[in-house]
């Protein structure tokens, strides 16, 4: 199914999972967390892991039964037929690389933002300092992106280890104890769900462990499980060491300012490790995309999957929320395609190596409900 220098050890592949999650949505579940008693909470922490282990292994189970293809591949092969199939296909193919495109580049604003106030980088400097470190991972390929995201969790989990002690040793908040209503906690449960998100890395997972079912079911809920210890660590602390002053500034800003300066130093660390780990795991997908719809060299498919993102950090172009948005609208179309090709697929396959009976039916119409109505709460007003 692959070749075996692109092939990944278990928490390789574990991290690519991680990588392609953590992020800034992690970093804002807090501010809904502190709209919502912490037993809601919980429940949705728990309910959005669910979630998103079932609808990850059914990518994962419809990716396998086409040989580790990626989202497009498996569209055309399952889903799209004909020249009108044709068409559809090529758009797809189109709003997903845009929307990559856009995605990527706000990480390369973003991390030169960091590069700029850390070490009083000019903006261009920062962007192009930190498109050499990101595209030069992923022109060497998936293993050294495994290898890398591997590095850069075990990291984070470090840096939020580091965080976690300093609030415990000072005088904490009680966490919030009552009801506040249904938008809420569907606010919340919309921003879990978003973070939880690595649909797209999903089909590396199956490829680079080489269509080893078990493996593959035990790397996406060991990536997927981080993912959920990081944003529950992140929450507690920040509700603990902020308590009612939690903002829309993020959760490292908050505990910068009730723990101190220092903070900031570590939270600079964070946010570039969390926006590598985005953009290693953004670019391979859309690398790999590129290669199997065009059937382009490797090399020439990595140039198309970053200059673009580039030129854009480099020009202004790209706006964080205005790409948040058309983003999301693309993972809610790409969502319910994905479930009707695996839905397809398991039918002309007959079989469900990974998720059995869970994969039937009933529980793909489950899938694209919580997927609606996680969509519904990321646009709800929190009162």
């Amino acid at each position: 199914m692959s070749e075996k220098k692109e092939s990944l050890t278990f928490m390789e592949a574990a991290s690519i999972i991680v990588g392609h999650g953590v992020g800034a949505g992690i970093l804002s579940v807090p501010y809904l967390a502190s709209h919502n008693s912490f037993l809601t909470v919980i429940l949705m922490l728990v309910f959005g892991y669910a979630f998103a282990l079932l609808l990850h292994l059914m990518i994962a189970e419809l990716s396998l039964n086409n040989d580790g293809a990626q989202f497009i591949s498996c569209f055309r092969a399952e889903l799209f037929k004909g020249k009108i199939g044709q068409i559809f296909t090529w758009l797809a193919f189109g709003l997903l690389a845009v929307s990559v495109i856009f995605n990527v580049s706000a990480y390369l604003t973003g991390a030169a933002a960091v590069f700029t106030v850390w070490f009083g980088l000019p903006r261009i400097a920062g962007i192009l300092l930190f498109y050499v470190i990101g595209a030069g991972v992923v022109f060497a390929g998936m293993k050294l992106v495994g290898i890398c995201e591997k590095i850069a969790v075990m990291s984070m989990a470090g840096v939020i280890g580091i965080l976690l002690v300093a609030t415990l040793l000072r005088e904490t908040n009680s966490l919030p104890g009552d009801w506040q209503g249904f938008n809420n906690m569907l606010a919340l449960f919309g921003m879990i769900s978003f973070s939880l998100s690595a649909v797209m890395s999903t089909p590396q997972v199956v490829k680079g462990l080489d269509g080893d079912a078990p493996k593959i079911r035990k790397a996406i809920a060991a990536g997927l499980g981080i993912n959920l210890a990081l944003i529950t660590v992140i929450t507690v602390m920040t509700l603990l060491g902020a308590g009612e002053n939690v903002s829309e500034d993020g959760a490292l800003v908050d505990l910068s300012a009730a723990l101190g300066g220092w903070v900031s130093i570590i939270g600079y660390l964070f946010t570039l490790l969390a926006l590598a780990t985005s953009f290693w795991a953004n670019t391979l997908n859309l690398r790999d995309i590129i290669a199997e719809q065009t059937k382009w060299d490797m090399r020439l498919s990595w140039l198309l999957a970053t200059a673009p993102c580039l030129l854009l950090a480099l020009f202004g172009l790209s706006s964080f929320v205005g790409f948040t948005r058309f983003a999301s609208i693309i993972q809610v179309v790409t969502g319910l395609g994905i479930i009707m090709a695996y839905h397809n697929s398991r039918k002309r396959t007959g079989s469900a190596r990974l998720v059995g009976g869970f994969g039937t039916l009933p529980f793909q119409i489950l899938i694209v409900l919580v997927q609606l109505l996680a969509t519904v709460g990321a646009v709800l007003p929190v009162e």
